[in-house]
This record gives structure tokens, C-alpha cells and sequence, in this order.
């Protein structure tokens, strides 16, 4: 079966709540702040208020969570990561978005690599005291800007 990128729906909370919590402890610099139930209902949320994009071939194999522009979430599956399924999840939001923003934590180099093939400019880091996390992060945003739009110049 061929992956088919579609939208969530509310049964779909249990497997993506999983990959969520799944993809935090292969993190192990990552803290685990919540339990699986947790996570479900965090997905369930999302999943409620349209935010999630699900990509699958039978089995959800990843989940990509926008608000607007915003990318609050995007996780693969342990065993379906590396098979391009983030790369078509940030392509089917750039279909209907002109510009995609996120942050992403410094720690997560491979994550930061993920963004920069996929033309993504990191435009500012934090300390995370914004994030429940508490980690350091970086806030990214695709197209690359005009670095010398005055309005970007405040978040430089």
C-alpha cells in the first residue's frame, strides 16, 4: 500500500499520542513530562481542533500538527523514520502554506538537519524558558526571509 497523507481523525489520537511519546524517549536528552495517556489525549487534542495531518499506508507511520502556519508537531514512527514520511508531511503543509514556522531544540541535531535540506533558515534561539521542556530551542521559518526585512530584523 502506497503512504497516503490525509487528515486525522479522533481514533487516530491512540497512534499518534504514541509515536509522540515514542520519538520523546528515543530522545534521551529529552525529559518525559507526561505519560502515555497523556500523550493520547495531547494528540486527541490537536486532532480536535484540526490541527493533524496524518501520513499512512495502512498503519500511521508519522503525524504532522499546524496551526495556521505554525507547525506545533512533527513526529515519525521508530522504523519509518529515515523513508522520506517528514519530508512529505512538511511538503503537503507547504502546499497550502506560503510560510512554515517551528521551533525545534538544539539538542536535536538530526532534526536541525531535517530543516536546513529542507530550506528552512533558523532565525533565533532561546534558553527555553518558553517551553515546558525547559531546553534550549531555535525557531525556524520556510521560505528562508530577506534576513534584512525590517521586520524580521527584531527576531534576528
Amino acid at each position: 500500500m502506497s503512504l497516503v497523507i490525509r487528515d486525522a481523525r479522533p481514533l487516530d489520537a491512540g497512534a499518534c499520542g504514541a509515536i509522540l511519546g515514542q520519538a520523546i524517549r528515543d530522545h534521551r536528552w529529552m525529559p518525559q513530562l507526561h505519560s502515555g495517556a497523556e500523550d493520547i489525549a495531547h494528540a486527541g487534542r490537536m486532532i480536535d481542533l484540526g490541527w493533524v495531518r496524518v501520513a499512512e499506508d495502512g498503519v500511521i507511520r508519522g503525524f504532522l500538527a499546524r496551526e495556521d502556519n505554525y507547525v506545533h508537531a512533527i513526529y515519525v514512527a521508530r522504523g519509518s523514520r529515515g523513508a522520506g514520511i517528514g519530508r512529505q508531511l512538511i511538503e503537503d503543509a507547504r502546499r497550502t502554506c506560503g510560510q512554515i514556522e517551528l521551533h525545534t531544540f538544539l539538542a536535536n541535531a538530526g532534526a536541525r538537519r531535517f530543516y536546513a535540506k529542507l530550506g528552512f533558515k533558523e532565525l533565533e534561539t532561546s534558553d527555553g524558558d518558553s517551553n515546558d521542556e525547559g531546553l534550549p530551542d531555535v525557531r525556524l521559518i520556510w521560505p528562508a526571509p530577506n534576513l534584512s526585512a525590517p521586520h524580521l530584523e527584531d527576531a534576528r
